[in-house]
């Protein structure tokens, strides 16, 4: 169940004496408003001024009306569904007054007739009588039986004065006849009559109204509005993202917010015949104890919603980064236990959107038991003999699996485990009831059943499982026990990490990459992991990995580095999984350096052999480099759509084959075997060039451009040099298929700071660069190969946008467009970007590379960061080798390989700190001055987080 707010996560409502309590008449008085407009009436006067004056009165009690319950919802005063209560007995006030002055004075009529009536109902969301401050305004103008010119002018003037108010008016006039027969065939008319409220008017119309909808409209079509409604239920969640875990979650639309709790409403309201929410209680639909889950959610996500609206001065509904700190701060959150405020409240957020789907199955459970009852006495009896089919002590009602009797669990808690091992092993459904007997009996998980023999290896087996684990460990989570027999992971339950890289919760993050990791083992994704699902065949232990995988991020939201703090939960975790004290060491390992791989793979030069020695340094064994690829590509691939591509594939694809090589001691990795190798394939392939001109292409590169490409690439080089344009400079663009990259081969003459400008033209084009490898000919060319892709839309491959790209570039490098100019053009900088506050952090490293010094830098991404950077490097006089490109998400890691002007690493320490000094100030945003600040979060971030 969600916890309520505590005194340190957000401010409880005060405990207001109930004489000074405050009172919907300090919002709005209608008595007082009436007599206001009416003195307006009385002055006489001008019409237009006259209207102008009602105009100007409604809209000061809107806004000093919505201004109050702002302050009083600020302050605690008001709890969130009690804010939206009052929101909508504002507007109320203001129609209600509106209709009666408008009867009283612009539309009096001495002796109406029966067709000149009127009642004035709240539908839709409005209906509920509640609302958000942006809500949109939704009215039936109920009719007798036909419109008349009175009726006509009496909604025109009262539409146009709400519109004035720069209301959203949603708007229809109907007669009883029409509401009914429209409410038969349209779904959506049907429900808006549902929650119809009478406002003003004519009562008996609206009497009449409701008396004939549950007659004629609703009476035997229960099965029908409860399916359709499921199923827009259903279209709903797959609009706004199906996982109630996204980390900008609508906390209207989104699964688990307020629009899934009023679907139960108008399923319990169509079916049951509830009045108001507090009789789903009375007619057995949820316990007591339920119903309270239920009313604290619904408290909860009408304050969020209602202060986004105050904070946005808009309808909006999503909650996005840049949204969520002050919203946090405003909702009384603060940081605690390593977890900053705005990730504590977005923890609580999570766990209430849990709880709304924990209901809403409860009541499609009722529902599905009430369609049952009606089903004719052979249905009930075959059903009865089904339920009598034993499966390991379990029981099947209905096809799904039961438990015997409500004190199964009691009997044995170890068959609160059971019950799901045996769901899995049969592929069976779990029966609702027995999910709901499983979250009462929760107190039964103790010490005792955590170090039980039996429910471990059961755990165990469920988790490794080739049957489909990650939807039995989903389910076992919802229910709460996941989190309770591994109390770790219960701490990363619905915990949000604050930034732009990871889409998920941390505890969605695993179960998802769990179920990933089944896919690529099954061979579901070789198409897209072709070497995970080549290697899953050759490792000698799966458990190893399924575990590892399971507990990679399971310490998440601690103030010690996560990767460490895991490996000591797996040392601990394992042993009592019956794992043997190697498994257990080779879990810990793959834990505490999940990340390593990724981070060689996207932030190191893979052609630089100390790399390559480093990290099979570190891997130390064929195995562990096995487990350790196949970990990482369904880590990164869980992050989130489209956090996995070719390019990332291509880059440890590459990594894996080097390390590989050297752990296996073949012979070819000897570095100057392999260029003459090269040279060799390439001089076959230009057989048909002169021998001259051969001989000298093949003396023209470094021997790190051999390394660096295969073949095919070599021969294509060799022909675009000896097709260079005259000008001396070519540019080639092309898709790389295999990378899902864009691949920019530029041809030059070298001069100081050419890839600073080559950056430039990157920015200036829109696009992003991966990759760089910059090389030098022995005749003084440069010849660089970029890999990019576009910010927005990924690679770029039709031959207009390449050509265009093409000429983007010559004219930056030739100077007829100059890059800062055209950056500062295109800067569009995302709000939801600067929410965040990243610490930028320059690292200087002259152990990585035996010919370069590694420049590594941190820091908040930006449209230009990288024209700025190396221009930066080229003014301390510095010439870079080769360039790592890496974005995750709010956070820019690029790495550049430099050496001073006379080709040595940079070693002295004046020198280093100056390089740290100007690049810090390179990462500082020259636009932010002109940009109102974010008020940061207290405390630093850390200067590096992983890639996945």
């Amino acid at each position: 169940m969600s916890p309520t707010l505590s005194a340190k996560a957000a401010p409880a409502a005060k405990a207001v004496p109930a004489e000074t309590r405050p009172s919907r008449l300090d919002v709005s008085d209608p008595e007082r408003l009436l007599a206001d407009l009416a003195a307006i009436a009385d002055e006489g006067g001008d019409e237009m001024k006259s209207r102008q004056a009602v105009v100007d009165r409604l809209r000061k009690e809107l806004k000093e009306g919505r201004a109050l319950c702002r302050e009083r919802l600020e302050d605690g005063t008001y709890k969130g569904r009690t804010c939206a209560v009052t929101l909508s007995y504002l507007m109320d006030s203001v129609i209600t007054s509106l209709y009666s002055f408008a009867t009283a004075h612009a539309f009096q009529v001495a002796n109406p007739s029966d067709a000149e009536k009127l009642a004035v109902v709240a539908v839709g969301g409005y209906g509920r009588g509640t609302m958000a401050p942006g809500s949109d305004v939704d009215l039936l103008f109920l009719l007798p039986y036909k419109q008349t010119p009175w009726g006509e002018s009496l909604v025109e003037y009262m539409l146009y004065i709400l519109w004035d108010l720069g209301l959203k008016v949603g708007h229809a006039t109907r007669s009883v006849d029409e509401c009914v027969r429209l409410s038969k065939s349209d779904m959506t008319i049907r429900t808006s009559i549902l929650e119809a409220r009478f406002l003003t008017g004519a009562e008996e119309l609206f009497g009449e109204l409701e008396e004939r909808f549950f007659k004629d409209v609703a009476t035997g079509t229960a099965t029908e509005f409860v399916e359709a409604k499921l199923e827009e239920q259903d279209e709903r969640h797959v609009r706004s993202g199906r996982s109630r875990y996204l980390v900008e979650p609508n906390v209207k639309d989104g699964k688990g917010g307020q629009r899934d709790i009023h679907t139960m409403f108008w399923i319990a309201k169509y079916v049951y015949h509830v009045k108001k929410p507090q009789d789903l209680a009375k007619v057995g639909l949820f316990t007591r104890r339920e119903f309270n889950t239920l009313t604290r959610a619904d408290d909860f996500l009408w304050a969020v919603r209602c202060m986004l609206h105050f904070l946005t001065g808009r309808a909006e509904e999503r909650i996005t980064f840049d949204l969520q700190p002050e919203l946090s701060r405003l909702l009384g959150y603060q940081g605690h236990r390593g977890l900053k405020g705005v990730e504590r409240f977005m923890k609580h957020y999570f766990l209430v959107a849990k709880d709304v789907g924990d209901l809403t199955r409860i009541l499609c459970t009722a529902l599905e038991e009430q369609e049952q009852k009606k089903k004719p006495g052979i249905g009930r009896f075959m059903q009865a003999l089904r339920r009598k089919k034993d499966i390991k002590g379990f029981t099947l009602d209905r096809g799904r699996l039961s438990v015997v009797s409500d004190t199964f669990f009691e009997k044995d808690p170890v068959n609160l485990i059971r019950l799901f091992h045996v769901a899995q092993e049969h592929g069976l459904y779990i029966h609702p009831d027995a999910l709901k007997l499983v979250t009462r009996s929760l107190k039964l998980i103790n010490k005792e059943l955590r170090a039980n023999e039996e429910a471990n290896r059961l755990f165990l087996e469920i988790l490794s499982s080739r049957k489909d684990p990650e939807r039995t460990l989903r389910k076992m989570n919802e229910v709460g026990l996941l989190g309770k027999f591994v109390p770790d992971f219960g701490r990363i339950v619905a915990l949000m990490q604050f930034n732009m890289y990871h889409h998920y919760t941390a505890d969605e993050h695993l179960l998802r990459a769990i179920g990933i990791l089944a896919e690529i083992e099954s061979g579901e994704l070789a198409e897209e992991h072709p070497l995970a699902t080549e290697l899953f065949q050759k490792i000698n232990n799966r458990n190893i990995l399924y575990v590892a995988m399971f507990l990679h991020d399971i310490a998440k939201g601690r103030p010690e580095d996560h990767s460490e703090a895991g490996a000591k939960i797996a040392k601990k975790l394992c042993p009592r999984l019956g794992m043997s004290p190697s498994e257990t060491e080779t879990v810990a390992w793959l834990v505490q350096y999940h990340l390593v791989m990724s981070d060689v793979a996207q932030k190191r030069d893979l052609s630089d052999p100390k790399t390559i020695r480093d990290f099979v340094a570190h891997v130390q064994s064929p195995e562990r480099l096995k487990l350790l690829e196949i970990l990482t590509e369904a880590d990164i691939r869980a992050v989130g759509p489209g956090t996995w591509n070719g390019w990332k594939s291509q880059l440890l694809r590459q990594l894996y084959y080097e390390a590989d090589s050297v752990l296996g001691g073949q012979a070819h990795i000897n570095r100057k075997a392999r260029i003459e190798d090269a040279k060799a394939a390439l001089e076959e392939a230009l057989a048909d060039w002169p021998k001259t001109r051969r001989e000298k292409y093949l003396r023209r590169h470094p021997d790190a451009y051999w390394l660096s490409f295969d073949t095919p690439t070599h021969i294509r080089h060799a022909q675009m040099i000896y097709e260079a344009s005259d000008d001396g400079l070519t540019v080639v663009a092309r898709p790389d298929p295999m990378s899902e990259a864009t691949e920019i081969t530029l041809y030059a003459q070298d001069h100081p700071g050419l890839f600073s400008r080559v950056a430039g033209a990157c920015s200036a084009a829109g696009t992003e660069i991966l990759e760089a490898k910059i090389f030098t000919t022995r005749d003084g060319m440069a010849f660089d190969t970029l890999w990019v892709h576009d910010v927005e839309m990924g690679a770029i491959s039709e031959p207009r946008r390449l050509k265009a790209l093409e000429n983007t570039f010559r004219k930056v490098l030739l100077g007829e467009i100059m890059a800062p100019d055209a950056i500062e053009n295109r800067y569009r900088r995302q709000k939801r970007v600067e929410a965040f506050t990243i610490e930028p952090q320059v690292y200087v490293d002259n152990q990585g590379s035996d010919e370069f010094t590694l420049i590594e830098v941190n820091g908040l991404d930006r449209p230009g960061l990288l024209h700025a950077l190396t221009r930066t490097i080229f003014h301390l006089g510095l010439s870079i080798g080769s360039a790592q490109i890496a974005t995750f998400g709010e956070r820019a890691v690029d790495v550049f390989y430099v050496k001073d002007l006379v080709g040595h690493k940079v070693t002295n320490g004046n020198k280093i700190k100056a390089i740290q000094r100007h690049l810090l100030e390179a990462l500082d945003d020259p636009m932010k001055k002109a940009r109102p600040q974010t008020q940061k979060e207290p405390g630093k971030e850390k200067a590096k987080q992983g890639a996945a």
